[in-house]
């Protein structure tokens, strides 16, 4: 325990009421940031449209990433450490249906502002790719013990990003960003809700 602890970074817990404004006030923040560069750099966007076998792509990369994690969880400590503070932090207060705006708000804006905005701007190119998937995991660090979870976040960014230069919707990564978030967030709440399987 003493080893997990040491791995916390040094933050109040937050109420529900304070975890939602801040997820409001974020996806308002980077949603202000992609119509501003949109404003100052106008450059030609992805669209955003319904395609029922994008949508089901959309699905297929948020099982990928899901199942990734999963991995990652059971076998990489370090991560595991990471993400079980991170999802604590963030998802403890919040109640069930909250997390739909968990999956929502977030899925959305960050995908307008990394890979709607950020991509087409950088180049849609490796560099691109590599630079707004780095940014999306620096985005995703709330300390510089949080490395591990930040790292995945970045791997996440640059699959979220590939899906977006090879199919050319951005309904692929929003679909697939949203789903993760609500499958994770909901998965994590069930676990850390049962009670002990562990007998003293």
């Amino acid at each position: 325990m003493a080893k997990l602890t040491s791995q916390e970074p040094e933050l109040e817990p937050l109420s529900r009421a304070q975890i939602l404004i801040a997820i409001g006030l974020t996806a308002l923040l980077l949603l202000v940031v992609a119509k501003v560069w949109l404003r100052l750099d106008p450059l030609p966007q992805f669209p955003l449209h319904w395609s029922a076998q994008d949508l089901l792509w959309g699905a297929l990369l948020s099982a990928g990433i899901t199942g990734g994690s999963a991995l990652l969880y059971q076998f990489w400590p370090q991560y595991r450490t990471s993400a079980d503070w991170y999802l604590n932090f963030i998802i403890k207060p919040l109640l069930w249906p909250d997390l739909i705006w968990l999956g929502l708000l977030p899925g959305l804006s960050e995908e307008l502002l990394f890979r709607g905005v950020m991509l087409p701007a950088l180049g849609l190119d490796w560099f691109g790719l590599l630079a707004s998937s780095l940014c999306f995991g620096v985005l995703h660090m709330s300390s510089v013990k949080q490395w591990p979870y930040a790292v995945w976040a970045m791997v996440i960014g640059l699959a979220l990003g590939a899906s977006l230069l090879l199919t050319g919707n951005l309904l692929v990564p929003v679909s697939a960003h949203i789903l993760t978030n609500i499958i994770a967030s909901t998965t994590w709440k069930w676990r850390s809700q049962r009670p002990s399987q562990v007998s003293s």
